[in-house]
This record gives C-alpha cells, sequence and structure tokens, in this order.
C-alpha cells in the first residue's frame, strides 16, 4: 500500500477485464493479496476523479493466478473495458487498527531525537531490506538510516504526538 491523492491508500490497479460480465481483474499491492478484498467501498481514480465503488464480489483465480472483481454498476465487458489501468484507493479511516499500535505510514513525518534529546531530524522514509525495517531521517539535507528494532534501537514510538525516542549515535563526518 502506497500513500498518495491527498490521504488516499492505493491498494492496487485494474489490469484487465475477466469475462464478459463487467468482472476485473486486480493488480493489488496488498499483502496477501487478496487483503484487497477485504475492503468496501473501493476508490476508483477515473479520467483524474476518484468514484466510489462497492465491491460486489471477489475471488482469487485459481492457482493463485491473480485477482479478480465486481463492482457495483459495472456490468459487462464493454463498460469494465473503461476501467483498464485506474487506480484503487481506500480512505485511511477504512484501515482496522493496527495490531502493533500504528502504521508504517503513520511514522512518516515523526521528529527523531536521542537518548539526550538530540534532535536527529525528520522520518521521511521507511526501507524494507529483509532483516529488518529502517528508519530515513533527514535534517539540514543530511539524512541517516536508523535499524526500525525496537528495544534496541528504537526506544519509543508516540505517533500521536509524531515523536520517535531512539538510542542512536549521530555521528557526522
Amino acid at each position: 500500500m502506497s500513500v498518495a491523492d491527498g490521504e488516499k491508500l492505493i491498494l492496487g490497479k485494474i489490469s484487465g477485464i475477466f469475462g464478459v460480465k463487467g468482472w476485473l481483474k486486480i493488480f493489488s499491492h496488498t499483502e496477501p493479496r487478496d487483503n484487497i478484498l477485504s475492503y468496501s467501498p473501493w476508490l476508483v481514480k477515473v479520467k483524474g476523479e476518484w468514484r466510489t465503488f462497492d465491491l460486489e464480489d471477489g475471488q482469487e483465480i485459481q492457482g493463485g493466478k491473480g485477482i479478480v472483481a465486481k463492482l457495483e454498476g459495472i456490468d459487462d465487458r464493454d463498460e469494465a473495458r473503461l476501467y483498464m489501468g485506474c487506480e484503487i484507493a481506500i480512505n485511511p479511516e477504512q484501515l482496522p487498527e493496527a495490531e502493533d499500535g500504528y502504521y508504517w505510514r503513520e511514522l512518516i513525518g515523526c521528529s527523531v531525537t536521542d537518548q539526550e534529546d538530540n534532535d536527529l531530524g525528520v522520518v521521511t522514509a521507511l526501507i524494507e531490506t529483509g532483516a529488518h525495517d529502517v528508519l530515513r531521517v533527514e535534517k539540514d539535507g543530511h539524512s541517516i538510516l536508523i535499524p526500525f528494532v525496537e528495544g534496541t534501537f528504537i526506544l519509543d514510538v508516540d505517533v500521536e504526538n509524531k515523536h520517535i525516542q531512539v538510542d542512536w549515535d549521530d555521528i557526522e563526518e
């Protein structure tokens, strides 16, 4: 999922048509990818404008070859063809409560300080590395990377006050 267009969360894209009754092939950014079917309504960006569609039905294609969905009001192949290439999004309020207390997107813009309350900068991105995620913190045109390892480098995350405290030495060269 990514954040764009005035805080809409982009979940995927309509990649094609499926059958003759208005079903759509969906490219999903969610993990697992069929999680996109958990949300309704969908916001679909049509010619630069967001339109709201209720999800009528959806399923994973046999053999895990993709996702197909039926949106309310799209009832034939020709009409479905008009939506090919359109982005699919939801409003952030549609997300369930985060299991760990916050979503990664909520960390963007948080101020970061060390244990002595020195200002290290602001979180501008999170990077997935495989081993663990990493915070990109920027200040005065410089950036530092801090492994997101709670209890080791990440001491406190307060998304309500947009603040993260870390155990990190900001070594300048």
